[in-house]
């Protein structure tokens, strides 16, 4: 349903590296493409309306709405005000995790050891939380506007219990996946282990993101029709621009 790279013009490109962080504005109409460069990358993702940054994800919704756990390419991801942040138009991956949430300073101490700045300058322990605040305080948000977030590449399978695993080696190196954005989309992310990876050592990995110009028409047709839900998530986006 997706036109190949080669025929999509890249408006620009930069890797994030292994525990860093980013945030920037997706604009209506461009795509982006997450690359996971080594293979067991995880990007956790927050995404919020650029004009109106009280509207966010709403990762309750985007289940419930789609009858699903498991977000792949044709889903959508909801704000709460029932419109579209972004539309996950290809997968190579197949499964993105929305459980996990992220680390916070405590978390990575007890799980990995101390990694100061001191002794390991630039390869200092990072958490998740410092760096989702990091880049929600460059468009004046704070804590209280750190909900839960996505962690593309990542699996984890709930057994009937309702026990998290997850499960290693879900993304190989080159694995992308795509977000189209149907409006103006404040994308806030970090590249860090999963808060359920098993490897005992700290070793992000990094991540390449690149920006398109893309059509709408034909890039969001898998995530229109998947859903009679996601229609209608589309048609309320598309409102906001009449």
């Amino acid at each position: 349903m997706t036109q190949s790279l080669a025929l999509r013009p890249t408006l620009y490109e930069e890797t994030v590296p292994g525990g860093g962080h980013t945030s920037f504005v997706l604009k209506r109409g461009q795509q982006l493409r997450l690359t996971d460069l080594e293979g067991g990358a995880n990007v956790s993702l927050l995404l919020l309306n650029a004009h109106e940054k009280s509207e966010r994800l709403n990762l309750p919704d985007s289940l419930k709405c789609q009858h699903t756990a498991k977000l792949t390419a044709g889903h959508c991801l909801y704000s709460d005000m029932g419109r579209v942040l972004a539309a996950i138009t290809a997968d190579t991956c197949g499964w993105h995790d929305s459980f996990g949430g992220v680390l916070n300073a405590e978390e990575v101490r007890e799980k990995y050891g101390i990694g100061r700045y001191q002794e390991l300058r630039n390869g200092f322990f990072r958490n998740g939380v410092d760096n989702l605040l990091v880049e929600l305080g460059k468009w004046d948000l704070g804590l209280a506007d750190l909900l839960m977030c996505l962690n593309l590449f990542s699996k984890v399978r709930v057994d009937a219990d309702g026990g998290f695993h997850f499960e290693p080696g879900n993304s190989q190196a080159s694995d992308y996946v795509e977000l189209y954005a149907p409006m103006d989309t404040l994308v806030v992310l970090t590249a860090l282990q999963h808060p359920l990876d098993p490897n005992p050592a700290y070793a992000p990995k990094p991540v390449r993101l690149s920006w398109q110009q893309v059509q709408s028409d034909g890039i969001t047709l898998l995530c229109r029709t998947s859903r009679p839900e996601n229609g209608r998530g589309f048609h309320n986006t598309e409102r906001l621009y009449i």
